[in-house]
């Protein structure tokens, strides 16, 4: 399966192998790992996927590469298409004595005989003196005296009419109405409930896992078994309208594939360009609505950068809620930098994942589609296909009467 979905938080271009385990006999699906993210206009895309011998895949939108992954890595495929050598054996169980706990209450700990855990986290500020001036007899609230009863009012249907309440006025200008009580401050004799202290537990095992036993479906191969290409399927999942596919292209040429791209997408898409660049300028559309659209394209290619792909989710719900809410770019552009320096810390600081790159031969088997608009759910794995993608609370108020 390969080609763009994009539908809510999802935002990714599948590739996906389906293979069969030559020990079991059954059919997995291996999904690519951090796959690029769908362009986020309504203009014509095309998206390649070129399948080399030496087990190298690259995936290309317009052209240019956004992709670039090992078949028999376990950093690019999930799962990966050759299984582990070893499995957590199904049989195995934790022994009944087995502690996991690192830390126990001391047995030997005793209560402190001056520690009360019925004492009041608060108590009565017995040194306040009531502020000069405060109104005793002046009720916090009164009836409106600008509210009438309503012609339509029916005593038996709606009970008796009462005035809606408002703020006493000469409450403002007195440090306080009504009942004055002393307010509360923190008792000093609280302490809470007494726990025992937490010392190193002298049983502790670990956390316990099961051994590991040989994987019964492993296997070894050279290359992955990829069946030939009989059919293209096209799976649509859309709730809108105007989605089209044209130009599928299946070769083991990727020049022929390349030279089709720029004789049937690329002078389409510069008119597209410019027809939109035209209906923008028609719209009244802003310099501001410009620099927010260069700013999601940037946003974009962003949360495709490798090293951000755990966080990858998280960028395009951000960028996603941005595209909806335009005004609130500078909100997610704050968001959004401030994830980036995260990574960035917890990368000096917590390591870095290393990054495994493959070699690149001059064979190539080269599939290519192509589509007007839209997105499709998923699409054969060996298709380049063009697509034109859909665009993408008042706060409630309460008066107390």
């Amino acid at each position: 399966m390969f080609g763009p979905d994009k539908c809510g938080s999802t935002n990714k271009v599948h590739f996906i192998l389906k293979h069969k385990n030559p020990k079991s006999g059954e059919y997995i699906e291996h999904h690519l790992k951090y796959p690029p993210s769908v362009p986020s206009d309504k203009l014509s895309h095309v998206y390649t996927a070129i399948l080399k011998p030496d087990n190298e895949v690259r995936i290309l939108i317009d052209g240019e590469e956004k992709k670039k992954a090992n078949f028999l890595s376990s950093e690019d495929f999930e799962p990966p298409i050759i299984p582990a050598k070893t499995i957590p054996d199904p049989d195995d169980k934790k022994p009944e004595d087995w502690d996991e706990r690192p830390k126990i209450p001391d047995p030997n700990a005793v209560k402190p005989d001056d520690w009360d855990e019925d004492a009041p986290m608060e108590i009565e500020d017995e040194e306040a003196v009531k502020p000069e001036g405060w109104l005793d007899d002046e009720p916090e609230e009164i009836d409106d005296p600008e509210a009438s009863k309503p012609e339509d009012w029916d005593d038996e249907e709606d009970g008796e009419w009462e005035a809606p309440k408002i703020d006493n006025p000469k409450c403002e200008i007195a440090p306080g109405c009504g009942e004055w009580k002393k307010p509360l401050k923190r008792n000093p004799a609280y302490r809470g409930k007494w726990h025992a202290p937490l010392i190193d537990n002298p049983n502790y095992k670990g956390i316990w896992k099961p051994q590991q036993i040989p994987n019964p479906d492993y296997f070894e191969l050279d290359h992955p078994d990829i069946e030939p290409v009989a059919a293209i399927g096209i799976e649509i999942w859309t709730m809108q309208d105007g989605i089209l596919f044209d130009n599928i292209l299946i070769t083991s040429d990727e020049k022929t594939a390349e030279s089709y791209r720029e004789t049937t997408w690329k002078p389409k898409f510069e008119v597209e360009k410019e027809k939109q660049k035209a209906e923008d300028a028609a719209a009244g559309f802003d310099v501001l609505s410009g620099f927010q659209k260069k700013v999601f394209d940037l946003l974009y290619k962003i949360a495709d950068i490798s090293f951000l792909n755990a966080y990858k989710p998280k960028l395009l719900d951000l960028i996603e809620k941005g595209e909806k809410q335009p005004n609130l770019t500078i909100g997610i552009l704050v968001s959004i930098v401030i994830i980036f320096f995260t990574i960035i810390f917890k990368i000096i600081f917590g390591g870095k994942k290393p990054v495994k790159v493959t070699k690149q031969t001059n064979n190539t088997t080269v599939a290519e589609t192509s589509n007007d608009q839209g997105s499709s759910r998923e699409k054969e794995e060996e298709n380049e296909k063009e697509d034109t993608n859909a665009p993408p609370r008042k706060r409630s108020t309460r008066r107390e009467n």
